[in-house]
């Protein structure tokens, strides 16, 4: 990696958790495949179903300069609300608060390794959405669903910011 923005041969990794089968834990899927699916969606974001984590993802974030990171998340806010939480918010809440998602604690551990292994995003964040249901159910909230399609525009604005930033 040579430090530079990234681009598209070195695009912005979307990263999406969430188990779809539980209602608004998989907001994070959905929006990954809404994005995967838009034609508008820029050549610079590859969209990539993390689904409930796993170290077999070391891969492709050791190999990204970028990475955004979609989930549902506990916020103490209303259903629906969306926040993004950069490397450094993201740190201070855990911290503070403890775990801020279902998928945090494997986030975290495979975001250690890869440092570890000398890995490490020049650019990283937390797209969280505070949940209404965590529940069987392979369908979204109406308040979720909602806010799924401000944050698919919110991952596409923070997205396009790292790629320009110097």
């Amino acid at each position: 990696m040579d430090g530079h923005a990234p681009a598209r041969d070195n695009p912005v990794l979307v990263l999406g958790l969430g188990n779809t089968l539980l209602a608004d834990d998989g907001v994070g899927i959905h929006i990954i495949r809404s994005l995967a699916h838009d034609p508008m969606t820029p050549p610079c974001l590859l969209p990539v179903d993390g689904g409930t984590l796993g170290f077999r993802l070391l891969d492709q974030i050791s190999q990204a300069q970028a990475v955004l990171i979609i989930d549902a998340a506990q916020l103490g806010a209303p259903a629906g609300t969306v926040r993004l939480l950069d490397r450094h918010e993201l740190a201070v809440h855990v911290q503070r608060s403890g775990r801020l998602s279902a998928h945090e604690a494997g986030l975290a551990d495979l975001l250690t390794l890869a440092r570890l292994e000398g890995f490490a995003p020049r650019h990283l964040a937390l797209l969280a959405i505070q949940p209404q249901t965590i529940d069987w159910r392979e369908t979204l909230s109406p308040e979720v669903a909602r806010a799924a399609t401000l944050a698919c525009q919110l991952a596409v604005h923070t997205a396009l910011g790292w790629v320009a930033a110097p």
